[in-house]
C-alpha cells in the first residue's frame, strides 16, 4: 500500500510507503487528507487511518525549473512499451538520428523500438529506410514524470494529481 505525498500548495511531492507516512503523520509533520476505508493499522492499544493522501504541515516547493532527464526506462515508459516504427512490444530504444551522424542523447531523438526494428534500421535514418514515426517525439510534461513513484496510480489520487496538472 502506498500513500501520496503533497506539499502545503498541494503540489504532489512523492510517493511513500504507508508506514512511511504514518511514521510522518504520528510525528506531527503532516496530515491524512484521503484514508483507506476498510484498512485500518492496528496497534495492541491503538487503531489507525492508513493513510492515502497526507499533506505535510510546512510548505515544500516542488522543483519543475530543469527539464526531466532521459533514460531508457523514461523513453520506455513515454512510448507506452511500443515500438515507435511498427507498434510492437518495445524491448529497446533508438536513435532516430544516429550517434554516429550527431544524433544526441535527447526526449526528441530516442524513440522505443522492437529488437527487429532496430537492427533493421541499423545506422540509418527513418527518411533513408521509408519508415515514419508513430507519434511526434517530445519531453514529457505531466504530473507523472516529476512525482517519484506515480508509474501506478490510486483512484484516491486522481483528484489531486489533476490540480497539479
Amino acid at each position: 500500500m502506498r500513500t501520496l505525498v503533497l506539499n502545503a500548495g498541494y503540489e504532489p511531492l512523492a510517493v511513500v510507503s504507508f508506514k512511511r507516512a504514518l511514521v510522518l503523520v504520528m510525528n506531527d509533520k503532516a496530515t491524512i487528507v484521503e484514508a483507506v476505508e476498510d484498512n485500518p493499522v492496528r496497534a495492541v492499544h491503538a487503531r489507525f487511518d492508513r493513510p492515502a493522501v497526507i499533506i505535510l504541515s510546512r510548505y515544500v516547493r516542488m522543483p519543475r525549473a530543469g527539464r526531466t532527464a532521459v533514460t531508457r526506462r523514461g523513453v520506455l515508459r513515454r512510448d507506452s512499451y511500443r515500438c515507435g516504427y511498427c507498434g510492437t512490444h518495445a524491448t529497446t530504444i533508438d536513435h532516430v538520428v544516429p550517434r554516429s551522424r550527431g544524433g544526441a542523447d535527447s526526449w526528441e531523438n530516442l524513440v522505443a523500438c522492437c529488437l527487429h526494428c532496430n537492427n533493421v534500421k541499423s545506422d540509418r535514418t527513418p527518411q533513408e529506410m521509408g519508415w515514419r514515426l508513430r507519434t511526434p517525439l517530445r519531453s514529457p510534461r505531466t504530473t507523472h514524470w516529476f512525482v517519484r513513484g506515480v508509474e501506478r496510480t490510486n483512484p484516491q489520487w486522481e483528484p489531486y494529481l489533476a490540480l497539479a496538472a
